[in-house]
């Protein structure tokens, strides 16, 4: 392989850690996408007076990242694998720090809303790249742990990000969580530029044209897959709040206390999960979570009037298997495609994901009904069945995402190996082949 004093071509010299120190900068560009996202739900009633719009104008502010999102990671799909995957990160996450500056600017309905479209059109490709890094830099034994601690991100949005947000907002108005999240997206951005080594050994190799590569079979099977995942995880999530307040008997207090025994517990076992899917295989790692998981979705779908700690058990044991069946899953999914296609299909398989978030309300929206304001739910156990019914189809449908082994090219598992972005064990392994 080719090398230039000491260093492989394209990539810095080898330096202990370096592995862990790119997947914590992946996951803080995660952090900062799941924050900007979720948070402005719990302000829509500072929203709706401070700009004095109505319900349906905030649910557009909300549904419009969504929307945004999921168009800007179909128009992406034919362009980002054309680029250095580093360049493409920091010019997406500059993008996307961008519109979050301007959702702190914003002083109007129509200047928050073309805010947020900016926000989602860049941060909705954020996390499509970020796993083509990981499947491009880690190798298929490491995979699924590089996975679990980037995807913790999530938790820690959801334990430190949003409740930061919220009080910010509290003290200081509703643009000042944007403004310290826009901050910090600065400063993440800066780190990435000077920690993230060149990652363009994909480029050059393709041999399907254009948007030929999106509907090869392999790709089109991830895409099922990813929807049926979707589908099984968040059919349950829209009515979850009302059914606990309503059917259940808990507090708004109670809600918030979920989450953080969630985020907390999700925190430690997305990792675990990681670890042991390189370990004992992803495929048989995620049918057994996926199988687990029914088990809580039934529980809390039939939940009634028991003590607060039975009901938080449950939703808590929902969640770390719910979201640990997504690290094998998503490990698998992003080695189903060849490093040349690896950013393009990824951007897809994220719009998928959006589609499938907005098709799962709906579905549970045909099923769930509420005869009286402020009175129990209806039919909310069936839409537990839905949810479980999707998830045996994932089950049958995940034997066929393969990896794409065959046709990765040797330089590039080489490459990753001589950039030290392997996820070292303990001690740190020496690498394959060192650069002379």
């Amino acid at each position: 392989m080719h090398t230039t004093n000491g260093e492989v071509s394209g990539c810095p010299t080898p330096r202990p850690g370096g592995g862990w120190l790119l997947l914590l900068i992946l996951a803080a560009v995660q952090f900062n996408h799941i924050v900007d996202f979720t948070i402005m739900m719990p302000l829509e009633t500072s929203y709706q007076r401070d700009l004095d719009i109505s319900t349906h104008q905030f649910s557009l502010l909300v549904s419009i990242y969504a929307f945004s999102a999921c168009l800007s990671g179909l128009l992406a799909a034919s362009l980002v694998d054309r680029f250095d995957r580093k360049r493409a990160l920091l010019f997406l996450f500059a993008g996307f720090t961008g519109g979050t500056a301007l959702c702190a600017a914003a002083n109007s309905f129509g200047v928050l809303l073309l805010a947020r479209a900016v926000a989602g059109a860049f941060g909705g490709i954020l996390a499509a790249m970020s796993l083509a890094i990981i499947g491009d830099a880690f190798p298929e034994e490491r995979r699924g742990l590089a996975t679990g601690v980037v995807m913790s991100s999530f938790s820690v949005a959801t334990i430190v990000g949003v409740p930061a947000g919220l009080f910010l907002a509290e003290g200081f108005g509703t643009r000042a969580p944007f403004a310290a999240l826009a901050a910090l997206s600065a400063g993440v951005l800066l780190l990435a530029l000077r920690v993230i080594p060149p990652l363009r050994h994909h480029l050059g190799t393709r041999d399907v044209p254009g948007w030929k590569v999106l509907l090869l079979p392999a790709h089109v099977k991830a895409y099922l897959l990813m929807t049926c995942l979707v589908l099984g995880t968040f059919t349950i999530i829209p009515f979850l709040p009302a059914f606990l307040e309503y059917n259940a008997g808990w507090r708004k207090s109670d809600l918030a206390l979920m989450y953080l025994c969630g985020g907390l517990a999700t925190l430690v076992t997305m990792s675990v999960f990681g670890r042991l899917a390189d370990r004992f295989g992803k495929l048989s790692v995620f049918r057994v979570l996926a199988l687990l998981a029914m088990v809580p979705v039934l529980l809390i779908t039939n939940l009634s009037r028991e003590p607060l700690a039975v009901g938080l058990l449950y939703t808590t044991l929902y969640m770390v298997l719910a979201s640990g069946r997504m690290v094998p899953a998503m490990a698998m999914v992003t080695s189903s495609a060849r490093p040349a296609y690896r950013g393009s299909f990824m951007s897809v398989i994220a719009s998928v994901q959006q589609m499938a978030v907005g098709l799962a309300a709906q579905v549970a929206a045909l099923f769930v009904r509420q005869p009286q304001r402020d009175g129990p739910l209806e039919n909310y156990p069936l839409v537990g069945l839905v949810a479980c019914s999707m998830t045996v189809v994932a089950v049958f449908l995940v034997r066929h995402i393969r990896p794409a082994t065959d046709a990765v090219p040797a330089s590039t598992e080489e490459a990753a190996t001589e950039c030290a972005l392997l996820v070292p064990a303990v001690p740190l392994p020496e690498p394959v082949g060192e650069a002379s």
